[in-house]
């Protein structure tokens, strides 16, 4: 019986993570693994020309060699970008240490999968389909992204700024807090936080024109 994956975020900030293998795929990894970021050592005899250049930078510590055992040696996360054998052995050592193992396309030496995400500012929604249908995962994110516009990035910033000055006051006790919060992340306070977007945007249009600037379409 498959056990049910458990969605959680994980803080990859100064973690160490491994990347074996130096292609275009790994260069998207390691991208994503930048963004969190990781400390990241890539493992390949070859890589491509920006995993290269972030070589020569400084930004991540590359070994040209094939992987060897005890590369996982105090690692967080090992991604791994190669061929059916080498992700065996990578799998196996990952699994001794307890260390999260994601092979790219190789389901069956993944303890771990990526998920699709869509991401407006601190807002992030993750789709997973444990590895089964990356290509549906994908489909999703699109469709999610059509629907979660870029307003909410500023939108949940907002609702976290109100959210620590609720907590902040002493006199509000929890009950009403929770319903202010509830109500302010309701669809109706969402709609009136674009309405004031765009007047916000049409208050700014009108200021540009008065200077002699050409109106907005």
């Amino acid at each position: 019986m498959n056990v049910p994956l458990y969605p959680l975020f994980v803080s990859l900030r100064g973690r160490g993570c491994v990347v074996v293998g130096g292609n275009e795929m790994a260069e998207g990894k390691i991208r994503e693994l930048l963004d969190a970021g990781a400390r990241i050592r890539v493992i390949s005899p070859v890589v491509s020309e920006q995993i290269g250049a972030w070589s020569l930078a400084g930004t991540l510590r590359w070994e040209a060699r094939l992987y060897e055992e005890g590369d996982l040696r105090d690692i967080f996360l090992v991604v791994s970008v190669a061929d059916a054998e080498t992700n065996a052995k990578v799998f196996k050592e990952a699994e001794t240490r307890k260390t999260l193992c994601n092979a790219v396309d190789d389901i069956k030496h993944c303890n771990c999968y990526a998920s699709a995400v869509v991401r407006r500012g601190p807002l992030q929604i993750a789709i997973s389909t444990s590895g089964q249908s990356p290509a549906l995962a994908q489909r999703l994110r699109k469709e999610l992204e059509e629907r979660f516009g870029a307003e909410f990035a500023l939108w949940v910033k907002r609702l976290g700024e109100l959210r620590s000055r609720l907590f902040q006051d002493k006199s509000i006790d929890r009950e009403s807090r929770r319903a202010i919060l509830h109500e302010e992340a309701s669809a109706s306070a969402l709609e009136a936080f674009r309405n004031s977007l765009k007047e916000e945007i049409l208050s700014q249009t009108s200021g540009t024109d008065s200077v002699g600037c050409a109106k907005l379409p």
